[in-house]
């Protein structure tokens, strides 16, 4: 099926999506797999993606650009 993100294939290719979003904006992002095996309702094995982002934002930027005093730290959500 293509599009679905739910098998281990396609949770794997959103974890490197989301995390190659969020590197190139600065971000650290954290993002695991969880197999979660069989599921009746789906009739099939889940594979679920999870991440360390609040709210659908990485919790921090990287260490090495943090935000400097007087200096605003902006975003444009949903661009990209």
């Amino acid at each position: 099926m293509n599009g679905d993100f739910c098998n281990q294939d396609g949770a794997r290719k959103l974890k490197a999506k989301i995390e190659e979003y969020w590197t190139e904006r600065g971000f650290d992002v954290s993002i695991n797999l969880v197999e979660a095996g069989f599921v009746p309702a789906m009739r099939s094995a889940r594979t679920d993606v999870r991440s360390n982002m609040v709210n659908g934002m990485p919790p921090r930027k990287k260490s090495d650009q943090r935000a400097q005093p007087g200096k605003s730290s902006t975003y444009l959500r949903g661009v990209g």
